[in-house]
């Protein structure tokens, strides 16, 4: 008997691997949720918003780099999928978003819950259209896959409601053949980067998670360049540690003076699969050379002298077959001085930082100072709260984090060491994803540690999905970092000398919320009980919920920080001061 396109769908998904599908159920998805209930090794989870569905599939796709899969079903269950599909899209995932519509003869009339899909994703998909007959699959779904694993990126394909359980005329298996391609970059461009590489006195590497494949050649590369290395943040995983003796840590908002001098120092940039966005972290005037598998993204940031396009790993090994082993005009090995320099720069930060993180660090004298300034409420510091967590969390645990402060602790102070994984909204940057990113990266592997970084306003925008990590048995830890403000926002306006406003958040206790919802809530206001709470959370069997009471004035001094920018911040702690006073009956 030949299949229902729904059973086309789920079977070809079971073919690819998907294990898991994210959404939630209804309308013209019945028909395709019903195939998934009785496949016995594709399981449906149900979320409570179709956007933590979107996030969890992005997550997916980017821990296995395989295909993720998720649905929203007519109109509204559609529109709410987008904010996810473009975290997906930015970061480079695969994913396929099998997308509701209403009855085929019903297109195009306004009806009830309509929206134009191909129009609505049109923005964010490599591939998007409507099945508007049964016989146009299994071909349709191929392309839709092929495209997304292909371009790595978001496919759409949308099915009406009265055609998921309507027969194929002329059924036959999906065929999908993908074969991953390895690129490597023309001859002369190879050696004309190498000319470039041998005649630098100082290179820095830049490295992105596009080149984590290649770990040892790129290892090696640093090695022959002497050249410190510096990351961006999708790069730690994979090349933090003390394996590693040429990282210096990240550059940008989030990163520390030693990244940062070691690119102003440089005379050569090697730039190895990033698109690091941030133009005002380049310094000005170097030699660049970039490798990046697309070519569009050769030169958009920062302009470059010669472009590589190619797989990172196989375009490095080209680079170390050609680079010389003693430079022109030198008796002897490079000169490995400027790596040096940055490598103990990086260490006497990462003392200070340490230091930071120390419980005990506010108990002497220049801590009560300092608390006497920012922190007259006694909260927990947050990276102490994240320093412990890196203690206590396994070599191989995936770390989800929500975009803001959260990212900012977990960037500095949690090494991504061993296995250890790393995902977050960095391209899109959307608050809300670290609990349904965590989602997904769980359902991967159930018995794998995954530990959720959380703002308490990215939390509370998708509360409802604590839900489907009870529901479905999901050990999570989520660390709350509960500052009761949207802390980088505050930090964004008082660096312009503005007062903060609209940033306070009026918190439940997420403790005891979760408790409700029947996940183990822990609650932390005291400093010394913080090393305890954790760890106890640690331990404790399935999904828990860690609600730590961080210090909102803590500050995240950027790697270079400006005089505008300092005196800013000063200008709007007078006016908050100010404010203050006048509020409570004070000049």
């Amino acid at each position: 008997m030949a299949r229902t396109v729904a059973r086309v769908i789920v079977d070809a998904l079971d073919e690819l691997g998907v294990r898991q599908v994210f959404g939630v159920v209804g309308d013209a998805l019945n028909p395709v949720t019903d195939a998934i209930r009785t496949t016995e090794s594709l399981e449906w989870v149900g979320c409570r918003h179709e956007e933590a569905a979107a996030f969890a599939a992005s997550a997916q796709s980017q821990l296995t780099g395989t295909l993720g899969v998720c649905m929203g079903t007519v109109g509204p269950g559609s529109v709410h999928l987008l904010n996810g599909l473009y975290d997906a899209a930015k970061s480079h995932a695969p994913v396929l978003a099998i997308a509701g519509q209403v009855p085929l003869a019903e297109i195009g009339s306004g009806y009830f819950q309509e929206v134009d899909n191909d129009a609505l994703f049109s923005d964010v998909a490599v591939f998007r259209a409507t099945v508007t007959s049964p016989g146009q699959l299994p071909q349709m779904l191929e392309t839709a896959v092929r495209t997304a694993l292909g371009r790595k990126g978001v496919a759409v394909l949308t099915v009406p409601g009265d055609l998921g359980d309507q027969e194929l005329p002329a059924d036959r298996p999906a065929r999908f053949s993908l074969n991953a391609a390895v690129s490597r970059p023309d001859d002369s461009a190879v050696r004309h980067a190498v000319e470039l590489l041998d005649r630098a006195e100082r290179v820095t590497l830049l490295v992105g998670e596009g080149a984590r494949a290649a770990r040892d050649d790129v290892l090696a590369l640093a090695d022959r360049l002497a050249a410190p290395m510096v990351l961006t943040l999708k790069a730690k995983a994979g090349f933090e540690g003390d394996a590693n003796p040429f990282q210096v840590g990240q550059t940008g908002l989030i990163g520390n003076p030693a990244a940062a001098s070691a690119l102003q120092d440089a005379d050569t940039l090697l730039l190895l699969g990033t698109d690091f966005p941030y133009r005002d972290w380049y310094p000005e005037g170097r030699t660049v050379v970039q490798v990046d598998t697309d070519a569009t993204h050769l030169g958009r940031r920062v302009p470059v002298d010669v472009g590589l396009v190619g797989d990172t790993g196989a375009t490095v090994r080209d680079l170390l077959g050609h680079l010389a082993a003693t430079p022109p005009g030198t008796e002897g090995a490079r000169d490995r001085s400027h790596l040096e320099k940055a490598r103990e720069r990086y260490d006497r930060w990462r003392d200070g930082q340490a230091r930071l993180a120390d419980p005990d660090h506010d108990k002497g004298l220049v801590g009560r100072v300092r608390s006497a300034l920012d922190n007259r409420g006694n909260d927990i510091r947050p990276e102490a709260l994240a320093a412990v967590v890196d203690r206590v969390a396994a070599d191989d645990a995936v770390f989800t984090s929500d975009t803001g402060m959260a990212t900012v602790w977990l960037s500095r102070f949690v090494e991504m060491r061993g296995e250890r994984r790393l995902i977050g909204s960095y391209n899109l940057g959307s608050m809300a994803n670290a609990m349904p990113h965590a989602l997904g990266a769980q359902c991967v592997d159930r018995g794998r540690q995954v530990v959720a970084f959380c703002g308490d306003g990215g939390l509370s925008m998708l509360l409802g999905d604590l839900m489907t990590l009870k529901t479905y048995r999901l050990p999570v830890k989520l660390v709350v970092f509960d500052n009761r403000r949207l802390g980088m926002v505050k930090l964004e306006q008082e660096q312009a000398g503005l007062p903060e406003f609209g940033t306070v958040l009026d918190n439940p206790d997420f403790a005891a919320v979760a408790q409700v919802m029947g996940i183990p809530g822990i609650r932390v206001t005291d400093p010394a009980e913080l090393e305890d709470s954790v760890r106890r959370a640690f331990r404790t069997e399935g999904p828990v919920l860690l609600d730590v009471l961080t210090n909102p004035d803590e500050i995240a001094v950027p790697a270079k920080p400006t005089v505008e920018q300092g005196w800013g911040y000063a200008v709007a702690k007078m006016k908050e001061v100010v404010r203050s006073h006048g509020e409570s009956g004070g000049h």
